[in-house]
């Protein structure tokens, strides 16, 4: 394998650790519910790392958080009896990913996310998530997060007692 083909290797398989990385972020915030839980989430991201919400509201409501331990007590702030999600899930799509001429893997993504409150309520908001990714002795993890609030608003609730109308069975 020559020099050129080495490196188009260790980009294709830094791209896929890079989407496992963001997709083990999402799961985990979406059971934001134990101190060991906020502990997997910090080793996602470098010791110097950055999390940043951009933009209004997030850069108000979410702030920026310089290193590792400064996200991980920012998201320790979630964990909470009763949780403070009763539900929540986060869905990835228009993935963008690409190597910077520096080396640097950057990601794009539009990020879904649907929660109801154990205190009442639910929300639905949309946001533009964009990160760097470094490659560390184990995997990709992330240098740089930011998301980008695109709308927010309250919904009525999640999951409702409705039948859910399915074809009937002949």
């Amino acid at each position: 394998m020559n020099a050129q083909d080495a490196l188009r290797l260790q980009q294709l398989e830094d791209s896929q650790a890079a989407r496992v990385c963001i997709s083990d972020y999402m799961r985990l915030c979406d059971s934001l519910d134990s101190p060991e839980t906020v502990q997997a989430i910090g080793a996602l991201f470098t010791a110097d790392a950055c999390w940043e919400g951009i933009g209004e509201p997030y850069a108000t409501r979410l702030g920026r958080h310089l290193g590792r331990e400064a996200i991980v007590t920012m998201m320790a702030g979630y964990v909470r009896q009763p949780a403070h999600f009763a539900m929540n899930a986060h869905f990835l799509c228009s993935e963008a990913l690409w190597h910077e001429p520096d080396g640097q893997l950057k990601g794009r993504w539009l990020m879904l996310q649907t929660s109801a409150f154990s205190a009442g309520g639910a929300h639905l908001n949309a946001a533009e998530i964009r990160v760097t990714f470094v490659r560390d002795e184990h995997a990709m993890v992330m240098a740089h997060f930011t998301t980008r609030n695109l709308f927010s608003r309250p919904v009525d609730h999640w999951h409702a007692a409705d039948v859910l109308p399915v074809p009937d069975k002949k």
